[in-house]
């Protein structure tokens, strides 16, 4: 089994990247991990300078079943804000295409916030979760999970919400942007909560945002929550929360259910 620190330590952008077998998710990579390696791809390359790490706009053209290889190329690069695009190729087909921005903070007299973390315990008030390998993808025991409010996957429930805390099993010496990308997309979709049996889902597109830029830590809560499910597509909205109490990402998902 091969540890996120030790994939992205064998990572070379310059070179066709053949993901391991405990990453994958079905017959394709998994989604969050070719977006944290589009990342990973420019700040690998990128000149000493850039801004930190601010947002993406992530589309998933199709499956990645072949050898990746990440073509970078910077957009515009201005005094603040640098926008980089990734193209993420399965041999010769387009898989993934990110749009990241990089936004250097700056100081502003309007500050405010108004979305509050649940109200939970933290993560050591609550069990690991056991996964169980008829739903749950060979990527998701590369993490942690401990539930902590929500719903479970393929539990029939009401409410299509997921809420757990989780952390990378090892996530040493990774950039803190690029370890969180890959967390974020650690939790199935939200709608599989409404599931009474298995069926395939696909990410389609993918929006993230960070209010600062990335800081290290081990649990993240992650709060999933699908907004709407109609004709064949949900879209759900995500946060993830560190053990502080700070909100550290936002994302908007649109995946298609096979169900």
């Amino acid at each position: 089994m091969t540890s996120f620190a030790q994939l992205l330590q064998q990572f070379d952008p310059d070179s066709p990247f053949i993901a391991p077998p405990n990453w994958l998710q079905g017959r394709t990579v998994f989604g969050g991990l070719s977006a944290a390696l589009s990342l990973q791809a420019v700040l690998r390359e990128c000149p000493t300078g850039y801004p930190p790490f601010k947002s993406a706009q992530v589309s998933f053209i199709g499956p990645v079943t072949q050898a990746q290889t990440f073509e970078a190329s910077v957009l515009r690069q201005g005094r603040s804000v640098t926008s980089v695009a990734v193209d993420c190729m399965s041999g010769d087909d387009l898989a993934l295409r990110t749009t990241l921005l990089f936004a250097q903070p700056r100081a502003s007299k309007i500050t405010h916030d108004s979305w509050g973390k649940p109200l939970v315990g933290g993560p050591s008030r609550y069990p690991t979760l056991a996964l169980d390998r008829n739903v749950a993808p060979a990527c998701a025991y590369n993490f942690e999970m401990r539930a902590a409010g929500g719903s479970l996957p393929v539990s029939g429930a009401e409410s299509p919400e997921l809420l757990m805390w989780v952390r990378h099993l090892d996530a040493q010496g990774v950039d803190p942007a690029v370890a969180l990308i890959a967390l974020a997309d650690s939790l199935p979709p939200a709608a599989m909560t409404c599931f009474t049996e298995p069926a395939a889902i696909s990410s389609a597109s993918w929006m993230i945002d960070l209010p600062q830029p990335a800081v290290v830590g081990e649990w993240f809560l992650i709060s999933s929550f699908s907004q709407q499910a109609l004709e064949g597509y949900s879209l759900q909205d995500m946060e993830i929360w560190d053990e502080g109490g700070r909100r550290v990402l936002w994302a908007r998902q649109t995946v298609a259910i096979f169900t």
